[in-house]
């Protein structure tokens, strides 16, 4: 990039002083997908009756585990200590994503993933709140992610398509907000690039929903970017029942301004759409199996309860975790997307999750932050070239 470019995208950034600027987003939004992570992992797998039963109303912050002092054992979360602000494998994949992006510097593919982030799933200790203790972050991962390594490190399976035959879930999408952020401004790419690395891990709507929660990420860190504006990007991308669930569950949530309220409509509205069933712990036999009618539950719900909230973080982020089922992952996309909008994550929320969790949660995001920049400047040399390229074929000329 020529010194004039470099200082027009620096002048454009910070034109407006009140709209954030690329630091800030890519900052709310990991930080912002790590603290819904924590918030959502202690009521993971209940109904929103089930959590205010027992939490004696709506969670509204950090809570403890669901069986107290009895996490090591008590089934069926033992031997994970969910709660107390520990993050839970959805941060942990996001942060082992972003190590990946940092070693590349560049786009990546799902040959990086068999390349980079499987042995660094297998070899590098790391610190996993959940186990309080430091060990390979594959002990924490579930089946869908060790299937990652089964297959790219023992199966040495094509790394584009070792994604077929696992579990259809939303192991993918649930760490594809680097991708969107790496993309910041263009969904399209977002959606391509996360398309190929979910390739690996992931096939049918399970990949599906990779790709577009990235374009979405990608859209909310656009200039101007509004809830609605998302969701019509999603719209614009996304394909067969991903599209139909997205669809539905928006124009269900359009009718609400408060979670509560939309808690029961968001469920009817993707139940037709989700194979897990009604008892999120005993899956119908079709479950999680290949389909293009049907859509992960995960993210339909995180862009309907954006639009509850008209984009505001803690609201989004509360509605995702007292939905309940999968709500660690709901609000860990719901906080990648408010936070990518601009709207704060609570600095106590996050002091709280960054302690307990012993991670260091804004320095992935200086992190990628540096890397995005890398990336853009690569991507204006390469349009350049291929610019003077197609110019020199008799094409029109390129303008300035």
């Amino acid at each position: 990039m020529t010194p004039k470019e470099s200082k027009g995208l620096k002048e454009e950034e910070s034109s407006g002083p009140s709209l954030p600027g690329l630091d800030d987003r890519i900052t709310g939004a990991l930080v912002g997908a790590a603290v819904g992570d924590a918030l959502g992992g202690p009521v993971e797998g209940y109904s929103p009756d089930q959590i205010a039963e027992r939490h004696g109303g709506r969670v509204h912050g950090v809570v403890g585990p669901w069986h107290g002092d009895d996490w090591r054992t008590a089934r069926p979360i033992a031997p994970y200590h969910k709660g107390d602000g520990h993050v839970t494998d959805d941060t942990l994949m996001t942060h082992a994503l972003i190590r990946v992006y940092a070693r590349v510097r560049d786009h990546l593919d799902a040959y990086a993933i068999a390349d980079h982030l499987v042995p660094d799933l297998m070899t590098i200790p790391r610190w996993i709140p959940e186990l309080e203790t430091e060990t390979l972050p594959l002990h924490r991962l579930f089946l869908a992610e060790k299937w990652l390594v089964a297959r790219l490190a023992h199966a040495h399976a094509d790394p584009r398509e070792a994604g077929v035959g696992n579990i259809v879930n939303c192991g993918a999408a649930m760490y594809m907000a680097p991708v969107g952020l790496v993309n910041a401004a263009n969904p399209a790419a977002a959606y391509a690039e996360a398309l190929d690395i979910a390739g690996a891990h992931q096939s049918s709507y399970g990949r599906e929903a990779a790709g577009v929660l990235a374009a979405a990420v990608a859209a909310a860190a656009s200039p101007g970017a509004t809830p609605d504006s998302v969701v019509t990007a999603c719209l614009s991308l996304a394909k067969d029942g991903t599209r139909e669930a997205i669809e539905k569950v928006c124009e269900v949530a359009r009718g609400h301004s408060d979670f509560e309220s939309a808690l029961g409509p968001l469920r009817a509205a993707v139940a037709l759409y989700d194979t897990v069933g009604p008892d999120y712990r005993a899956p119908s036999l079709a479950a999680r199996r290949p389909s293009r009618l049907h859509s992960v539950e995960e993210l339909p719900i995180a862009l309907g309860m954006l639009l509850v909230a008209g984009g505001d973080y803690r609201h989004a982020v509360l509605g995702a975790v007292n939905y309940g089922r999968d709500c660690d992952s709901i609000a860990t996309m719901a906080g990648a997307l408010a936070g990518a909008l601009g709207s704060p994550v609570p600095e106590d929320w996050a002091k709280t999750v960054a302690e307990a969790s012993r991670l260091d949660l804004w320095e992935p995001a200086r992190t990628l932050t540096e890397v995005a920049r890398e990336v853009f400047e690569r991507d204006v040399r390469r349009r350049r070239a291929h610019e003077r390229a197609f110019t020199a074929l008799g094409g029109a000329a390129c303008s300035d």
